[in-house]
């Protein structure tokens, strides 16, 4: 059987086109890695008077929308509470980089919400840690 010479440029010209895209998405992918590697990540563990919880939370919520409006290498917080003792509170941050976090702690807003706190957190931890993989449902 022999291969005539169109078949032959065709099949090698897609299968050009198919290395190059995979070369493209193997770049795309580094790029990636590379962004996410850039991140800072942490945790806050806190303990708030149970008390002023209220307050409390009012003052995070205020801080943490307006840090996610106003900055744009603020890039995600989730503050959950513990069931059995809704005081023990956790924050995952999620940072562009460091310089980012840096610029965050120095914002009016964030000293606001210190002063505004300070005198209602019984402990503090803040844990900074490192992506090891996510996983979310499409569009959330």
């Amino acid at each position: 059987m022999k291969i005539s010479n169109h078949f032959y440029r065709t099949t090698v010209r897609a299968l050009l086109k198919v290395l190059g895209c995979c070369g493209i998405l193997l770049l795309s992918i580094l790029h990636a890695k590379a962004q996410t590697d850039k991140r800072m990540i942490r945790i806050a563990q806190i303990e708030v008077d149970s008390t002023q919880l209220k307050e409390y939370n009012a003052a995070l919520k205020e801080q943490m929308q307006t840090a996610v409006r106003l900055e744009p290498g603020v890039l995600t917080y989730y503050a959950v509470a513990d069931k059995k003792d809704p005081s023990r509170i956790t924050i995952l941050e999620i940072y562009a980089d460091s310089a980012a976090y840096l610029k965050h702690i120095a914002t009016p807003h964030f000293k606001k919400y210190k002063a505004t706190v300070e005198h209602m957190v019984k402990k503090l931890e803040l844990v900074d840690v490192n992506l090891i993989g996510s996983a979310k449902q499409p569009g959330l």
